[in-house]
């Protein structure tokens, strides 16, 4: 059974603008990384927290799962908007490895949210450009 492209996916790009394209992944970016993250998977991500909200005995690893699964749900909204399988792909890794960073410290809370931003700017030059489909 073949699956109906997502609407925005299915628009030519033309139709839909660069400047619309950015605004969905925005908004994609701010449901992913607010309401649909919750108390869990925000806390649980960070390798350094040492209360991990009452989860009880869980794995050392837990954080990579949980920082994991929050990086495919955000490359899920990548792919449902943008059509591009290897752009949600590079959503994984990417918001993965920018999550990560935050977490350790290495950069603030505002430069990972510029950072995650600029990433779907990334995206819609690449699809404008016929880089990527």
């Amino acid at each position: 059974m073949t699956l109906p492209p997502p609407f925005l996916a299915s628009l030519p790009l033309p139709a839909i603008g660069p400047l619309t394209l950015f605004f969905a992944l925005a908004i994609g970016h701010f449901v992913c990384d607010y309401p649909m993250q919750g108390t869990f998977l925000a806390t649980m991500k960070n390798r350094h927290v040492e209360n991990k909200g009452g989860a009880g005995n869980l794995p050392s690893l837990t954080w990579v799962h949980a920082l994991t699964a929050h990086s495919f749900i955000h490359a899920g909204a990548v792919w449902l908007i943008t059509g591009s399988v290897l752009l949600a792909l590079c959503e994984v890794v990417l918001h993965w490895l920018i999550d990560f960073s935050k977490c350790e410290g290495w950069i603030s809370y505002n430069v990972d949210q510029l950072l995650h931003l600029t990433c779907k700017a990334v995206f819609v030059l690449l699809l404008f450009y016929a880089v990527v489909h």
